[in-house]
């Protein structure tokens, strides 16, 4: 018989005391003056913890820090008395960073989308990521001229925004290809993209009556 898969979690979120969390690794030196502390505390402050702690529940009542240890300060800095956690299943204390998703672009204009469709003030997401609201504008308007099947090839991949600015200028199929080839490569680097555009050709791209203007390579090379 096939093994079932084994869920890594268990499935209700928990609340759990601030003081029964033990930490598994020192945050770094001059962590709190960085770009990225000051965005998650904004964001716990502003809209509370969205993604919850990752914890492994030890035999003495207490739970080992797997992941959230930036948010664990941000929430004890701002003075909370518990946090929302998911508690693993097993012991593999050290094995769940690399389980933890991140948000890529794709899916954090998704939730801006739904909190925008939610009557949530730009200047209240723009605090709650500690960026201005004109980037809010921009986040929200990410996936604009691209095709469905384009965005949920790369709705888990960590693209810089400029890529979905490249891609742009290619008609929907191009984008398919341009985004398989990103993905096969597993290269999302603007520079990648651009010679992706570069050899687009001149029918393939969303406004074929215009020219490809290339920062640093001129009309001819870009034909050869």
């Amino acid at each position: 018989m096939t093994e079932g898969v084994k869920i890594a979690f268990e499935r209700k979120v928990v609340s759990v005391a601030m003081d029964r969390l033990l930490p598994t690794r020192a945050l770094p030196p001059g962590l709190h003056e960085t770009v990225k502390y000051r965005r998650i505390a904004a964001s716990v402050s502003e809209v509370g913890l969205i993604e919850p702690l990752s914890v492994a529940r030890q035999k003495d009542g207490a739970y080992l820090l797997l992941d959230g240890h930036v948010r664990l300060d941000a929430l004890r800095a701002q003075g909370a008395v518990e946090a929302a956690c998911i508690v693993a299943n097993d012991d593999e204390s050290f094995t769940y960073n690399k389980r933890v998703n991140r948000l890529s672009p794709v899916q954090e204009q998704r939730m801006i989308a739904k909190a925008i469709e939610r009557k949530v003030p730009k200047e209240k997401i723009a605090r709650a990521l500690d960026i201005n609201v004109r980037s809010v504008s921009r986040k929200v308007q990410l996936l604009d001229g691209l095709c469905e099947e384009a965005i949920t090839l790369l709705k888990d991949k960590m693209c810089p925004l400029a890529v979905f600015d490249v891609m742009r200028k290619m008609n929907p199929l191009r984008q398919i290809e341009a985004a398989e080839l990103l993905v096969n490569a597993n290269n999302f680097s603007v520079s990648y993209a651009s010679a992706i555009l570069a050899g687009t050709p001149q029918a393939q791209l969303a406004t074929p009556q215009t020219p490809k203007r290339l920062k640093g390579m001129t009309a001819e090379a870009i034909l050869l």
